[in-house]
């Protein structure tokens, strides 16, 4: 298996974090969006509680899943984002720190809770993310996700051996990041 949890990262530059965050409390207050093209048939998902939790009885998280959101956790991500079509200007430097990361009931999200600190925005914020597997690979996935008023949000980052690499894409305007993570300091256990 490829995925290495102590050498693996998730990142989307501060421009595309910020959003998704907006897409991730928009769509969990009950916003408009666009109807959505039938799904095809798919089993329902466990069921969950109202914050979307897994309850007790559900299968618990796979190997990976749980080593994946472990591995996230307490992460700091830096690297640099750049703007399709501004070919003279330099990547734009990034950074910020996964506080916590869950899988979640529903089949492939996870919730991440992010600190961000960008112009007037100083918090932890959670965010319910969809993260699919290219084989042993999890690539975070955003598609198409229309904020009235904001525009359409998508993304695909790609984690892989302690860096990250991917795109994003509002509206017109997209690019592409990378960097690299720092995972969180682990305790030594006591003896």
């Amino acid at each position: 298996m490829n995925f290495r949890p102590a050498n693996t990262i998730l990142a989307i530059s501060t421009h595309t974090l910020m959003c998704v965050l907006v897409v991730a409390l928009s769509a969990t207050s009950g916003s408009a969006q666009p109807p959505a093209a039938p799904a095809p048939s798919e089993p329902a998902p466990p069921p969950a509680d109202s914050q979307g939790e897994m309850k007790a009885g559900q299968a618990s998280p796979t190997g990976r899943e749980a080593r994946l959101a472990a591995y996230l956790s307490g992460s700091t991500f830096t690297g640099q984002f750049t703007i399709e079509g501004n070919a003279k200007a330099d990547p734009k430097p990034e950074s910020y720190q996964i506080a916590s990361c869950e899988p979640l009931a529903e089949k492939d999200m996870y919730r991440l809770k992010v600190k961000i600190r960008y112009g007037d925005v100083d918090g932890e914020f959670p965010m319910d993310l969809k993260i699919l597997w290219s084989g042993s690979t999890p690539v975070i996935t955003l598609d198409g996700v229309w904020i009235p008023g904001l525009g359409t949000f998508s993304s695909r980052v790609l984690i892989h051996d302690g860096r990250y690499a991917g795109t994003w894409q509002h509206d017109a305007k997209g690019g592409h990041l990378f960097g690299t993570i720092e995972p969180a300091v682990q305790s030594a256990p006591a003896e």
